[in-house]
């Protein structure tokens, strides 16, 4: 059996269901525009293979153990050699666009053509967005997405019941500058205060899961 070309794309995959995994294996191992790196069934696997050895693609299924898709790619996109992922799934309910917000950069579904899950990696290895039709007036109008990121991690911190100090501490800002930060936190989720703005977030968590599980 010959080899990969020159050119080929490195992708990497997990999935948690062993007999999808098996298969994919098998079709990315067949087509020559690909070489496969690496397999998983967990996140945490699939993050310590994804970071001793860079690819260019990464295909995950949206509720990978134990992390969580989301989870994933929020933390391989501050890697300087981040991969491009797509997100392979049942196209039910908000994933595709949970998945886009999230950061992939593209997503393919579970109920169609193999063909199109190799496509679709293709089109993403060469700098493409790929995704069903979204409703992008629903991104806009959730006001999650109107924080920046500075106020999403000061609110997942907040969520963990840290006082301004301790934010301040773990944040390295002053405590005015956390001052600053939630009270344009409160504006934007339209909320008075902490106890409301963790209430919010572990509302948006919980509705995300049980998208993420229908």
């Amino acid at each position: 059996m010959s080899g990969p070309s020159p050119q080929s794309i490195d992708v990497m995959l997990a999935d948690n269901n062993p007999l999808v995994l098996s298969a994919m294996s098998e079709i990315f191992e067949r087509d020559p525009r690909f070489s496969l790196v690496a397999t998983s069934s967990t996140a945490e696997g699939f993050l310590g293979a994804v970071m001793r050895v860079p690819v260019q693609v990464c295909v995950i299924s949206w509720n990978l153990p134990v992390l969580g898709a989301a989870k994933l790619i929020e933390v391989l996109r501050e890697q300087e050699n981040k991969p491009r992922f797509v997100v392979y799934g049942d196209e039910v309910g908000d994933i595709p666009r949970l998945a886009m917000q999230a950061g992939a950069a593209g997503f393919a579904s579970r109920s169609g053509e193999v063909e199109g899950l190799l496509e679709t990696c293709a089109d993403v290895a060469a700098g493409k967005m790929v995704f069903p039709f979204i409703d992008v007036r629903k991104m806009q109008q959730d006001p999650i997405n109107s924080l920046s990121r500075k106020e999403r991690v000061i609110l997942e911190a907040l969520s963990k019941g840290l006082s301004n100090r301790e934010l301040s501490k773990e944040l390295l800002i002053s405590t005015n500058t956390v001052k600053f930060h939630l009270s344009n936190i409160y504006e934007k989720l339209s909320v008075r205060n902490r106890a409301q703005a963790i209430a919010y977030y572990y509302s948006a968590q919980l509705d995300a899961k049980i998208i993420g599980d229908s």
